[in-house]
C-alpha cells in the first residue's frame, strides 16, 4: 500500500493493525479477509471499492472518501462514519456487525443495510430516505431527527424510533414491529 495511487489490485489476508496510511487512491479495489482494526486511514479516497471479510473495528476514518463502497460480512464497530469525507460519500453494508459505529449528521439516502447488526449505532440528523434495513438488528441505535422517509424497516427488529422527532413519511414498519415505535408511551399492544 505504499503507492499513491491504486487502481484495480486484490489485497488479501492483509494485517495492518495499528497503523497509518494516509493520502492514497484506491479505486475498483477488492480487500479481501484483512485486518485494518485500529488503524488510521484517514484523508484518503475509496471508489467503487469492496471490503469482504475484514475487520475494520475502532478504524479512524477522518476526511476519508467512501465512494461507492460495499462492506461484506466485516467487522465496523466503533467506526465513526460521521467523519468521512461527506462529498458523493455513498457506502453499503450486508452481513456486517457496525455495534457502536456513527453515522451523525450523513447524508446517505437509499443506504442498504441487509443482516447487519447496528446495536448503539447513532444516526442523529441523518439523511436515510429510501433506505432499507433489511433483517437488522437495531437494539439501542439512536434515531433523533433524522429523515426516515420512504425507509423500508418491516424486517429490521429492536428499534425503538420516536415518530414525534423522526419525520418518517411513508416507512414501512411490520405490524409486530409497531411497538418500537409506541415504546415511550409505556403502552401494551395485545
Amino acid at each position: 500500500m505504499e503507492e499513491l495511487l491504486h487502481i484495480q489490485k486484490t489485497f488479501e489476508k492483509v494485517a495492518f493493525i495499528n497503523k497509518s496510511v494516509h493520502n492514497r487512491e484506491f479505486e475498483d479495489c477488492i480487500f479481501k479477509n484483512c485486518d485494518f482494526s485500529n488503524s488510521d486511514f484517514s484523508n484518503n479516497t475509496f471508489m467503487d471499492c469492496q471490503f469482504i471479510d475484514c475487520n475494520l473495528s475502532m478504524t479512524k476514518l477522518i476526511k476519508t472518501g467512501l465512494k461507492t463502497v460495499t462492506f461484506t460480512n466485516c467487522k465496523l464497530m466503533g467506526i465513526e462514519f460521521h467523519a468521512c469525507n461527506d462529498f458523493l460519500f455513498q457506502v453499503s453494508f450486508q452481513d456486517s456487525v457496525l455495534d457502536y459505529a456513527s453515522f451523525t449528521h450523513k447524508k446517505m439516502p437509499k443506504t442498504t443495510f441487509s443482516n447487519c447488526s447496528l446495536k448503539e449505532v447513532a444516526f442523529m440528523n441523518t439523511d436515510l430516505s429510501l433506505s432499507v434495513f433489511d433483517n437488522c438488528n437495531l437494539a439501542g441505535a439512536i434515531f433523533n431527527n433524522t429523515q426516515l422517509k420512504e425507509v423500508n424497516f418491516t424486517t429490521a427488529y429492536n428499534y425503538n424510533i420516536d415518530p414525534e422527532f423522526n419525520p418518517m413519511k411513508k416507512a414501512r414498519f411490520a405490524s409486530d414491529g409497531i411497538l418500537g415505535l409506541l415504546r415511550k408511551y409505556d403502552i401494551k399492544i395485545v
